[in-house]
């Protein structure tokens, strides 16, 4: 059997930036095994699915261990190209997935916009475990799905050295850090070695937490943000409540065939 696939960096004008994903078109969904296999082979945080349903398209997301519930840079990328390779028509796109149920995707000229369920953090006290695994005491701490790590200034999330065995050993699914930018709004960085990515590069579902944060701090619903890892990246963000919108830019770095036998 063959499949198409794809390795597009999100979240960038240029390649070798952002965050690299692998979309894979599929004609059915294949087991789960196989998919996580083949996620596991291409070793990229993220590798997304994409089948055919009618108007709209099924979607999945595997890191090379698990199978996630929601992924930003590689639902961009799975737009991306069905955009470019004209499989998709006109400027939107709805996915239908089985965890975060259906996400629209528009395009407005090279710019795609997710559009995403707001996961709004709640306060929570910090603790000694967090300031150790990260190396330094964040000024607050709150809880969505990921743990939201606050500091004063960009300079402290750069400088951040983690040890990412104490940040597997939380209770949640990952760390974010964040601080005021010097350049834009915010800044970001994503720790999830539970989930076989010890940083991410880009993560387009931390901003689900992230812009309804910034945006009740700062007093404004469109925001820049950049993701301050070393690849780097750059988000188009707007709160709209119950919804957040995820903007950005991808480019294709390459295009292949896999064989499963």
């Amino acid at each position: 059997m063959k499949l198409p696939i794809y390795q597009i960096d999100a979240f960038t004008g240029s390649l070798f930036g952002g965050n690299p994903a692998a979309v894979v078109l599929l004609h059915d969904w294949l087991s789960d095994e196989l998919l996580q296999a083949i996620a596991a082979e291409n070793n990229l945080s993220e590798t997304a699915y994409v089948v055919p349903r009618g108007q709209h398209f099924g979607l999945r997301w595997f890191t090379p261990t698990i199978e996630i519930d929601l992924c930003g840079h590689a639902t961009l990328a799975s737009a991306f190209v069905l955009f470019r390779e004209k499989i998709a028509e006109g400027d939107e796109i709805r996915f239908e997935t089985v965890t975060s149920g259906e996400l629209s995707v528009r395009r407005d000229g090279a710019l795609i916009q997710l559009d995403f369920p707001a996961r709004v953090p709640q306060p929570i006290a910090g603790s000694q475990a967090l300031t150790a695994a990260l190396g330094a005491e964040p000024s607050a701490v709150f809880q969505a799905r990921d743990l939201l790590a606050v500091f004063d200034h960009q300079d402290q999330v750069a400088a951040l050295q983690p040890d990412f065995e104490r940040i597997a050993s939380l209770e949640t699914f990952a760390v974010i850090v964040s601080a005021p930018g010097d350049e834009v709004d915010f800044v970001s960085r994503f720790f999830a070695p539970k989930a076989g990515v010890p940083e991410d590069p880009v993560t387009g579902s931390a901003h689900c937490s992230l812009i309804p944060y910034w945006s009740r701090r700062l007093g404004k619903t469109s925001l820049q943000a950049r993701q301050i890892s070393r690849r780097g990246g750059q988000l188009f963000c707007e709160n709209r409540g119950a919804r957040v919108i995820i903007g950005g830019h991808a480019v294709q770095y390459l295009r292949g065939e896999i064989s499963v036998e």
